[in-house]
């Protein structure tokens, strides 16, 4: 599945305030999500020395789907294409690579 494939399919579930016109809502559920996939890992470290199981790996992917949708709607929200963000990402962080500068700090290095 293409990024945009999903993105056009999971506009069909996206039911919220002010649909198109409203990018803050996504952008709280993506922090939400984001800190739902961290507290995961953190009981992780607490409770099971880090160890991960196939069932944690599994309840870990289903928050990172909702991280995910919540990516989507926020890219649609901008009008942005998530095919275009996955390669554009992918080519910032191959040059950093190339110019050895992928480490450190900088949004423009």
């Amino acid at each position: 599945m293409k990024f945009s494939d999903y993105q056009k399919e999971s506009q069909r579930t996206a039911l919220y305030p002010d649909k198109g016109n409203n990018y803050v809502y996504p952008t709280l559920g993506l922090t939400g999500e984001a800190g739902e996939v961290a507290d995961k890992i953190k009981k992780i470290l607490r409770d099971k020395e880090g160890k991960l199981s196939e069932d944690d790996k599994k309840e870990i992917a289903k928050e990172l789907g909702d991280v995910l949708w919540y990516i989507s709607q926020l890219a649609s929200e901008l009008n942005l294409d998530l095919d275009e963000i996955a390669k554009g990402n992918l080519e910032k962080l191959l040059s950093r690579l190339e110019r050895g500068v992928l480490g450190g700090s900088g949004d423009n290095r």
